[in-house]
Protein backbone atom coordinates (compact mmCIF):
# COMPACT_ATOMS: atom_id res chain seq x y z
CA UNK A 1 0.00 0.00 0.00
CA UNK A 2 1.46 3.66 -0.70
CA UNK A 3 2.35 5.50 2.14
CA UNK A 4 0.34 8.68 2.77
CA UNK A 5 2.60 11.10 4.12
CA UNK A 6 1.40 14.05 5.75
CA UNK A 7 3.85 17.68 6.21
CA UNK A 8 3.76 18.61 9.77
CA UNK A 9 4.82 21.90 9.83
CA UNK A 10 7.31 21.33 12.94
CA UNK A 11 9.46 19.64 15.30
CA UNK A 12 8.51 16.21 16.17
CA UNK A 13 9.52 16.99 19.75
CA UNK A 14 6.83 19.54 20.17
CA UNK A 15 4.33 18.38 17.94
CA UNK A 16 4.48 14.63 18.87
CA UNK A 17 0.63 14.78 19.93
CA UNK A 18 -0.18 15.64 16.01
CA UNK A 19 1.91 13.19 14.73
CA UNK A 20 0.12 10.14 16.78
CA UNK A 21 -2.97 11.25 15.71
CA UNK A 22 -2.22 11.09 12.26
CA UNK A 23 -0.44 7.75 12.43
CA UNK A 24 -3.94 6.37 14.43
CA UNK A 25 -5.17 8.03 11.75
CA UNK A 26 -3.43 5.46 9.02
CA UNK A 27 -1.30 8.47 7.85
CA UNK A 28 2.67 8.67 8.11
CA UNK A 29 4.14 11.88 10.23
CA UNK A 30 6.44 13.87 8.43
CA UNK A 31 8.13 16.88 10.77
CA UNK A 32 9.35 19.60 8.34
CA UNK A 33 10.37 23.25 7.72
CA UNK A 34 10.02 25.02 4.56
CA UNK A 35 13.73 24.33 3.93
CA UNK A 36 13.60 21.01 5.15
CA UNK A 37 10.18 20.66 2.59
CA UNK A 38 9.76 16.78 1.83
CA UNK A 39 6.59 16.72 -0.50
CA UNK A 40 3.97 14.97 1.17
CA UNK A 41 -0.16 14.05 0.40
CA UNK A 42 -1.31 17.19 2.38
CA UNK A 43 -0.15 19.57 4.85
CA UNK A 44 -1.14 19.91 8.66
CA UNK A 45 -0.45 23.16 10.96
CA UNK A 46 -0.92 22.87 14.55
CA UNK A 47 -1.35 24.90 17.19
CA UNK A 48 0.64 27.38 19.17
CA UNK A 49 1.60 31.13 19.44
CA UNK A 50 -0.19 34.04 17.93
CA UNK A 51 -0.14 35.25 14.33
CA UNK A 52 2.20 38.85 14.00
CA UNK A 53 -0.60 41.41 13.72
CA UNK A 54 0.55 43.33 10.74
CA UNK A 55 0.24 40.67 8.71
CA UNK A 56 -3.95 40.89 9.12
CA UNK A 57 -3.03 45.05 8.62
CA UNK A 58 -3.35 45.54 12.48
CA UNK A 59 -1.19 46.67 15.14
CA UNK A 60 -0.43 44.74 17.71
CA UNK A 61 -3.16 45.32 20.35
CA UNK A 62 -3.62 41.56 22.33
CA UNK A 63 -1.29 39.36 21.12
CA UNK A 64 1.47 37.43 22.62
CA UNK A 65 3.84 34.25 22.55
CA UNK A 66 4.56 35.74 19.02
CA UNK A 67 6.89 33.37 16.29
CA UNK A 68 7.78 35.37 13.36
CA UNK A 69 9.67 32.99 11.81
CA UNK A 70 7.32 30.26 12.12
CA UNK A 71 4.79 32.46 10.58
CA UNK A 72 7.31 33.04 7.77
CA UNK A 73 7.61 29.22 6.85
CA UNK A 74 4.20 27.86 7.46
CA UNK A 75 3.19 30.75 4.89
CA UNK A 76 5.59 29.35 2.59
CA UNK A 77 4.23 25.71 2.95
CA UNK A 78 0.69 27.11 2.93
CA UNK A 79 1.61 28.57 -0.58
CA UNK A 80 3.21 25.74 -1.85
CA UNK A 81 0.17 23.35 -0.98
CA UNK A 82 -2.49 25.13 -1.91
CA UNK A 83 -0.49 25.81 -5.85
CA UNK A 84 -0.40 22.63 -5.71
CA UNK A 85 -4.00 21.91 -5.27
CA UNK A 86 -2.77 19.51 -2.01
CA UNK A 87 -4.80 19.27 0.74
CA UNK A 88 -4.03 21.47 4.08
CA UNK A 89 -5.94 20.88 7.70
CA UNK A 90 -4.79 23.80 10.16
CA UNK A 91 -5.92 23.36 14.02
CA UNK A 92 -6.61 26.48 16.08
CA UNK A 93 -3.22 28.83 15.29
CA UNK A 94 -3.46 26.88 11.85
CA UNK A 95 -6.81 27.97 11.13
CA UNK A 96 -6.46 31.40 12.11
CA UNK A 97 -3.21 31.26 9.39
CA UNK A 98 -4.96 29.89 6.66
CA UNK A 99 -7.82 32.64 7.13
CA UNK A 100 -4.68 35.25 7.45
CA UNK A 101 -3.37 33.53 4.18
CA UNK A 102 -6.30 33.86 2.63
CA UNK A 103 -6.80 37.82 3.38
CA UNK A 104 -8.73 37.65 6.45
CA UNK A 105 -8.15 38.95 9.84
CA UNK A 106 -8.40 38.20 13.38
CA UNK A 107 -9.68 39.35 16.75
CA UNK A 108 -6.72 39.40 18.89
CA UNK A 109 -8.50 38.93 22.47
CA UNK A 110 -11.68 37.35 22.96
CA UNK A 111 -13.14 36.24 26.73
CA UNK A 112 -14.10 32.78 27.57
CA UNK A 113 -12.36 30.53 25.38
CA UNK A 114 -9.06 30.14 27.08
CA UNK A 115 -7.90 27.21 29.08
CA UNK A 116 -9.06 27.30 32.52
CA UNK A 117 -7.23 25.81 35.73
CA UNK A 118 -4.95 24.53 33.83
CA UNK A 119 -7.15 22.25 31.27
CA UNK A 120 -9.31 22.68 28.30
CA UNK A 121 -12.75 24.36 28.50
CA UNK A 122 -15.98 22.53 27.16
CA UNK A 123 -18.49 23.81 25.08
CA UNK A 124 -21.04 23.12 22.73
CA UNK A 125 -21.30 23.87 18.89
CA UNK A 126 -23.36 24.19 16.02
CA UNK A 127 -22.66 22.54 12.40
CA UNK A 128 -23.84 24.27 9.28
CA UNK A 129 -22.57 21.59 6.60
CA UNK A 130 -20.04 20.58 4.77
CA UNK A 131 -17.31 17.97 6.35
CA UNK A 132 -17.99 18.62 9.92
CA UNK A 133 -21.48 18.17 9.55
CA UNK A 134 -21.22 15.06 7.12
CA UNK A 135 -18.48 14.17 10.39
CA UNK A 136 -20.32 14.80 13.55
CA UNK A 137 -24.30 16.14 12.59
CA UNK A 138 -25.42 19.40 13.26
CA UNK A 139 -24.26 19.85 16.93
CA UNK A 140 -20.72 18.73 18.96
CA UNK A 141 -18.72 19.33 21.94
CA UNK A 142 -15.41 20.73 21.21
CA UNK A 143 -12.48 21.38 23.53
CA UNK A 144 -11.50 25.17 23.96
CA UNK A 145 -7.68 26.66 24.43
CA UNK A 146 -7.50 29.51 22.34
CA UNK A 147 -7.93 33.75 23.00
CA UNK A 148 -7.85 34.92 19.52
CA UNK A 149 -10.18 34.00 17.20
CA UNK A 150 -10.94 34.66 13.83
CA UNK A 151 -12.89 38.48 12.56
CA UNK A 152 -13.12 39.00 8.98
CA UNK A 153 -13.45 35.82 6.66
CA UNK A 154 -10.06 35.27 4.12
CA UNK A 155 -11.50 35.23 0.23
CA UNK A 156 -13.36 32.32 -0.38
CA UNK A 157 -13.09 31.16 3.24
CA UNK A 158 -16.52 29.55 4.56
CA UNK A 159 -17.16 29.49 8.48
CA UNK A 160 -19.07 25.63 9.02
CA UNK A 161 -19.10 25.68 12.70
CA UNK A 162 -19.98 28.08 15.60
CA UNK A 163 -19.64 28.50 19.19
CA UNK A 164 -23.09 29.76 21.39
CA UNK A 165 -21.46 33.36 21.41
CA UNK A 166 -20.88 33.35 17.35
CA UNK A 167 -17.24 32.50 17.34
CA UNK A 168 -16.05 30.59 13.92
CA UNK A 169 -14.91 27.02 15.29
CA UNK A 170 -14.72 25.07 12.07
CA UNK A 171 -13.95 26.40 8.48
CA UNK A 172 -13.14 25.40 4.72
CA UNK A 173 -12.12 26.86 1.39
CA UNK A 174 -14.73 27.09 -0.92
CA UNK A 175 -12.82 25.66 -4.07
CA UNK A 176 -9.29 24.16 -2.22
CA UNK A 177 -9.42 20.97 -0.36
CA UNK A 178 -8.55 23.23 2.60
CA UNK A 179 -9.97 23.08 6.09
CA UNK A 180 -9.69 24.53 9.68
CA UNK A 181 -11.06 23.98 13.06
CA UNK A 182 -10.54 26.50 16.24
CA UNK A 183 -10.45 23.19 18.58
CA UNK A 184 -7.85 20.58 19.63
CA UNK A 185 -9.02 17.11 17.94
CA UNK A 186 -5.42 15.72 18.40
CA UNK A 187 -6.71 16.00 22.52
CA UNK A 188 -10.22 14.47 21.46
CA UNK A 189 -9.43 11.12 19.54
CA UNK A 190 -10.70 8.04 20.09
CA UNK A 191 -12.81 7.94 23.77
CA UNK A 192 -11.77 11.62 23.77
CA UNK A 193 -11.94 14.43 27.07
CA UNK A 194 -15.41 13.96 28.92
CA UNK A 195 -18.36 14.93 26.69
CA UNK A 196 -16.50 15.79 23.92
CA UNK A 197 -16.92 14.13 20.42
CA UNK A 198 -13.81 11.91 18.64
CA UNK A 199 -11.45 14.03 17.30
CA UNK A 200 -9.70 11.13 15.75
CA UNK A 201 -12.78 11.41 12.91
CA UNK A 202 -11.36 14.21 11.61
CA UNK A 203 -7.79 13.04 11.28
CA UNK A 204 -9.02 9.93 9.35
CA UNK A 205 -11.28 12.08 7.23
CA UNK A 206 -7.89 14.48 6.23
CA UNK A 207 -5.24 11.15 5.53
CA UNK A 208 -8.49 9.80 3.51
CA UNK A 209 -8.84 13.10 1.76
CA UNK A 210 -4.71 13.27 1.12
CA UNK A 211 -4.51 9.73 -0.30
Amino acid sequence: MERTEIIIAGERERFANYGAAVEEAGGVPVFCRTGELRWGSGLLLCGGGDVEPWRYGQENTGSHDLEPERDGWELELLEEFTAAGKPVLGVCRGMQLINVYFGGTLTQNIEGHSRCGGADRLHGTRIGGGFLRELYGGEMIVNSAHHQCLDRPGAEIEVLQWAPDGTAEGICHRSLPVWGVQWHPERMRQSGEACAADGGRVFRAFVERCR
